[in-house]
């Protein structure tokens, strides 16, 4: 079976129903209706331009241009991780520790994969290694958002319970361990949720997209359920760092709970905005 080609006709037409969106928002007044249309906008530019770099890229299978877009796309995650969370740490801390840990995540997953799995040849070939970093970094992303804004918050409203722990003799992991556990159940709970959905309740994307390609449904369903294995692995490892990274930072070697290394969060607000 072979897949039925799809042309910018079809695209156009498809796009009545955003416009019909933008109209129904303009005549009940809901104010979104100009968000509709450039967020639509942006879709098609930003796609189109993507889909002609990676045309360039699997035509010229470099592995230092492969590690190139691999290091643009991991920054880009990075600085939206910086920019999600309403408690930040001061100077680069903000930046690097959810830049560590999604790339530990993203690597170790995306590694583990094309050597395990996949086995392409060479093994960097960017028509498999580029699709695979940018499904796990998406959703390791928003599993390190998650955990990282919730430990932030915690730390910041109980303090008073974290600080009474450390005083009567817990040291900072153990003072912080209820606040650790809430964290990484939200980082987590995101992908729990996929997993218990695929199937019964939704047809992933990605399984949707291969059978509408020509893909027999067997096949499709095994490559869905390889990804998202592959996604819950990189969450739990990113969200896992990610966490336990800041609750060390957010204390010292002496089991003290070091606000202080926290912006204000007045700072944050405004920075963000």
């Amino acid at each position: 079976m072979q897949y039925i080609p799809i042309t910018y006709v079809d695209v156009a037409t498809a796009a009545v129903l955003v416009m019909l969106n933008a109209a129904l928002s303009f005549a009940l007044q809901l104010g979104i209706d100009r968000q509709i249309l450039v967020s639509a906008l942006r879709t098609v530019v930003q796609l189109t331009l993507v889909g002609l770099v990676l045309k360039t890229l699997f035509a010229l299978a470099s592995p230092w241009l492969t590690l190139l877009a691999v290091t643009v796309m991991i920054l880009a995650a990075s600085t939206e991780v910086a920019s999600r969370q309403d408690q930040r740490f001061k100077r680069w801390w903000n930046f690097s520790l959810g830049a560590g840990a999604i790339t530990l995540a993203t690597v170790l997953v995306t590694l583990f994969t094309l050597t395990t799995h996949i086995r392409p040849s060479p093994w960097y070939d960017p028509r498999y290694s580029i699709p695979l970093v940018g499904i796990v970094l998406g959703n390791t992303m928003n599993a390190v958002s998650l955990g990282l804004n919730g430990m932030l918050t915690a730390a910041m409203r109980e303090r008073a319970a974290i600080e009474a722990r450390l005083a009567l003799g817990a040291d900072r992991f153990a003072a912080l361990k209820p606040f650790m556990r809430r964290s990484l159940r939200a980082g987590l709970i995101p992908i729990v949720n996929q997993m218990s959905a695929a199937g019964l309740i939704t047809l992933p994307g990605m399984m949707t997209g291969q059978i509408l390609a020509g893909m027999d449904p067997t096949d499709a369903v095994k490559y869905q359920i390889l990804i998202l294995f592959l996604l819950a692995g990189g969450a739990g490892i990113g969200v896992f760092a990610a966490v336990y990274a800041s609750a060390w930072r957010l204390t010292d070697e002496r089991h003290r709970l070091r606000l202080d290394r926290l912006r204000p969060a007045e700072t944050a607000g405004r920075r963000r905005g």
